[in-house]
């Protein structure tokens, strides 16, 4: 008799899927990846890469999940064999790898909270020299990154109703409280419709190749596809709830994020005059000017409301990718929960260390010869995300294809939706999964290794 652990109900796990979807990738990272790649045509291209590729591969994650009831390694393990297991091994060692980066910024994201809202960033002249030795000093960083890792375990550790799923309905519904309101502030700014037109008025002679492969990039780092975390999330459900539904309503609220933090940013940032396309650094180095500008309390509220729905953000995504390697050792190793989850999170808090050295702390982790003279953290994160996440994708439709077959796939789609088969999403699903999907994260595949590893430039 299988008791594994699940989701309440189908709520349960929309709001932890849909939070483990939503993270940085949506407020921090989508927000400039369209300011540099021209706006509104960007967005379009996001949309678009969403619903026709990343869409079916999350219905596929899903399925693969519930029907072994297991892990990332198990579940390809048990319906393929320990080969195909190789597959989730590797989506496992991803999550660890991307946690241990993504913690530092979450730590940079809790500590600008702080210094906004209590302490005295906004009195600052030059917001990039601040940046700049605020990550430098390791400190501070050390500080809000282990807190920030003991309060992913501390929910992670409760398991998945009592953790995951009550934490998710608790912070998801105050993510988009706060990001709603800070949009009706930052459309009430002067020249603030600039920025709409920006972000919803697409120039299509901005469109380069470059554009849609960071499309199809941000798509898969925003919905955490090709790591297993869908996988395990999903081996978490009944057999009675409907996988296309769910997968929808994820899908659509992880792009709501996402274009609603566009629709918070560009206004601000065209209210102030300043560039959309300033990279990495909009979030921390442009944004804090603009809530200089503000005032010392409204600065405060605001600036202090924006971080603060920065960390919520984090952590809906820093849970869900700890309990990829948790599940795993509890599945396979037949270990302690409690005892998984602390050891686990304070091995990743050290791997991430060299990533938190490389902000200038460090001059070896800072400058990597073998990497074009880039930090350990654009390492970590350019090959376990830029480049691993697509590759995990395109191994799924190639094991659902090859080994797992449509056939089966099929059956346990229909699993909680007995109109799936035979219908026009089923046949789409098909087509994308055999052909779309393997011919254009394949092309994807190479760009980008091309791109980040011999430097070449399309």
């Amino acid at each position: 008799m299988n008791t594994r652990e699940g989701f309440s109900n189908r709520l349960g796990f929309i709001l932890a899927a849909a939070g483990s979807a939503v993270g940085l990738g949506n407020i921090w990272k989508f927000p400039y990846e369209t300011g540099q790649n021209g706006g509104a045509a960007f967005l379009l291209i996001y949309i678009a890469c969403t619903f026709l590729i990343c869409y079916p591969l999350m219905v596929g994650e899903i399925a693969i999940g519930r029907k072994a009831q297991s892990d990332a390694y198990g579940s390809y393990k048990t319906l393929g064999n320990k080969k195909w297991g190789l597959i989730g091994l590797f989506g496992i060692i991803c999550g660890v790898m991307i946690l241990s980066f993504y913690n530092v910024v979450a730590g940079w994201a809790f500590g600008y909270f702080l210094e906004i809202s209590f302490g005295s960033l906004l009195q600052e002249e030059n917001f990039g020299n601040f940046f700049g030795s605020y990550v430098a000093d390791v400190s501070d960083n050390l500080l809000f990154s282990l807190g920030f890792m003991v309060i992913t375990a501390f929910i992670v550790v409760r398991g998945v109703k009592g953790g995951i799923e009550t934490a998710s309905r608790i912070m998801m519904p105050l993510l988009f409280f706060i990001l709603i309101a800070l949009i009706a502030y930052s459309l009430s700014l002067p020249n603030a419709m600039a920025g709409v037109r920006f972000y919803l008025m697409p120039d299509f002679s901005e469109i380069t190749f470059e554009t849609i492969y960071s499309a199809v990039g941000q798509a898969f780092f925003s919905l955490s596809l090709g790591l297993g975390g869908l996988i395990t999330y999903g081996s978490y459900i009944s057999k009675k709830e409907n996988i296309i539904r769910s997968a929808s309503m994820i899908t659509i609220m992880d792009m709501s994020v996402a274009f609603l933090a566009g629709l918070m940013i560009f206004p601000l940032v065209f209210s102030q005059g300043q560039e959309p396309a300033q990279g990495p650094g909009l979030v921390f180095v442009v944004l804090p000017g603009i809530f200089q500008s503000m005032g010392p309390i409204l600065g405060k509220i605001v600036g202090g409301g924006f971080f603060l729905l920065l960390c919520f953000a984090a952590l809906t995504s820093t849970i869900s990718l700890l309990e990829i390697p948790v599940a795993y050792l509890v599945d396979q190793k037949k270990k302690s929960r409690k005892l998984v989850v602390w050891v686990m999170a304070m091995v990743i808090f050290l791997v991430g260390l060299p990533s938190m050295l490389s902000q200038g702390a460090v001059r070896i982790f800072s400058s990597l010869p073998f990497y074009g003279n880039k930090s350990t953290l654009d390492f970590v994160a350019e090959v376990f995300s830029d480049i691993s996440l697509p590759l995990g994708g395109l191994l799924m439709s190639i094991f659902i294809a090859r080994r797992w077959t449509f056939s089966a796939f099929s059956d346990e789609v229909a699993e909680g939706n007995p109109k799936y088969k035979g219908s026009f999403v089923e046949k789409y699903i098909h087509i994308v999964i055999k052909y779309i999907a393997p011919v254009a994260l394949g092309i994807f595949f190479v760009l980008i290794v091309l791109e980040k590893i011999f430097g070449m430039q399309f």
